[in-house]
């Protein structure tokens, strides 16, 4: 029937991943996660969250999770509030509770409604390296006034 396909894209479909590491809802930490697996984060961290660009290591980030600090995954999923900006080196969903205070580079890009975004939505190219990554807003609105679209 109708809306029973599905492909690998389909978007705001929580998977069935498994998470190796889970931040509880109570759990507060401060510093820099270095990721080598998926994690799933309904609690609090203060700082970086970071994963290697050649792992496909996913962060989830649940209805209560809080992010004080830049995410970079190759996929990103925001159901909670994230204070910094995000580098989906694949993709990043942002669910109708996410909250996200900060710039989003991405490759693919699902929105569900209601989801808030104070910040910039940049694409990348898919070979583009995080070092890249950081570029400048002014340039990339510079570079977006001045290619020419067709009439």
């Amino acid at each position: 029937m109708f809306g029973l396909k599905k492909s690998a894209h389909t978007p705001l479909v929580m998977g069935h991943e498994k998470f190796d590491t889970l931040i509880g809802r109570n759990a507060e930490i401060h510093g820099c996660l270095k990721l080598n697996e998926s994690v799933r984060i309904d609690g609090k961290v203060v700082g970086n969250i970071e994963a290697p660009i050649d792992a496909a290591i996913s962060v989830v980030i649940g209805p209560n999770g809080e992010i004080q600090g830049d995410v970079m995954a190759s996929r990103i999923v925001v159901a909670g509030k994230v204070s910094g900006n995000i580098y989906a080196y694949e993709r990043v969903e942002l669910l109708a509770s996410a909250l996200v205070q900060g710039d989003i580079k991405y490759a693919s890009m699902a929105v569900e409604h209601g989801a808030r975004l104070l910040g910039l939505m940049l694409q990348i190219e898919g070979n583009e390296l995080p070092a890249n990554l950081g570029r400048d807003a002014t340039a990339a609105i510079h570079k977006a006034k001045t290619t020419k679209q067709p009439d």
